[in-house]
C-alpha cells in the first residue's frame, strides 16, 4: 500500500451554513499537482482525502484550463507583409536594363555606379535556364 501524500496545508478549512466543506486554494492546487504525476491514482487520492474523485476531476480541468488560458500566446504575425516602394520619385543613379537569353527582363533604376559590379557579379553568378543551354 502506498504512503498517504502529504500537503503543507490543510485541505478543509471550515464549512459553510449548509454544510458544505471549504477548501483551501492553494492546498486544492498542490493535491492538483500530485494527481497529475505520472502513474498517480486520481480515485486514490480522493478516497485519501476523504473527497469525491468527481470533484478532484473537477479541480484538475479548471487546473488545466487556467493554465493553458495564462500560458503566453506568440505574437500573431499579419495576414499579409507590407509592401515597400524603394521606387524614389526622380532615380539618382544609372538605370541599367537587362535581357536575358531565357527573356527574362530587368530594369534596374537608381543603381548606383559602385553597386554595378556587384550587382553584374550577382546576375552572372545565377544558373542558366534548364531551357538555353549555355
Amino acid at each position: 500500500m502506498e504512503n498517504k501524500t502529504r500537503l503543507t496545508r490543510a485541505l478543509i478549512v471550515g464549512h459553510g451554513r449548509d454544510g458544505r466543506r471549504r477548501y483551501d486554494p492553494e492546498a486544492k492546487r498542490e493535491l492538483v499537482k500530485v494527481c497529475l504525476q505520472p502513474g498517480t491514482s486520481v480515485a486514490r487520492i480522493a478516497l485519501e482525502y476523504g473527497i469525491n474523485a468527481n470533484l478532484l476531476r473537477k479541480w484538475i480541468d479548471r487546473y488545466r484550463e487556467k493554465e493553458t488560458s495564462e500560458a503566453e500566446v506568440p505574437p500573431t504575425l499579419p495576414a499579409f507583409a507590407p509592401v515597400l516602394s524603394l521606387a524614389t520619385a526622380q532615380p539618382t543613379g544609372s538605370s541599367l536594363r537587362v535581357v536575358l537569353p531565357n527573356g527574362v527582363k530587368l530594369d534596374l533604376l537608381g543603381v548606383e555606379q559602385t553597386d554595378l559590379p556587384r550587382l553584374l557579379n550577382c546576375l552572372a553568378a545565377l544558373p542558366c535556364s534548364a531551357s538555353n543551354p549555355g
